[in-house]
């Protein structure tokens, strides 16, 4: 348990340092990042609204092809 109590501040300075250093990073990046992430995450969000259509539709596929045998075991 001592063990543990020497550990977590030191683990807690490694994030803070850590953190503290990424940050000026992320001001340095080149101003046609920007534009990109965003459109970026546009065309991605495109692709999931796409997505989910068909994800429900296999998932309820999947589910009437689990329960049609017990169904049918039952009417027989």
């Amino acid at each position: 348990m001592k063990l543990v109590k020497g550990i977590i501040p030191f683990l807690a300075s490694v994030v803070a340092l850590l953190a503290f250093s990424i940050a000026p990073a992320e001001a340095a990046l080149n101003a046609a990042v920007g534009p990109a992430f965003t459109q970026l995450q546009t065309d991605v969000l495109a692709l999931v609204d796409m997505v989910w259509p068909v994800l429900i539709a296999v998932t309820v596929a999947f589910i009437i092809l689990r329960l049609f045998p017990k169904a049918a075991n039952k009417a027989v």
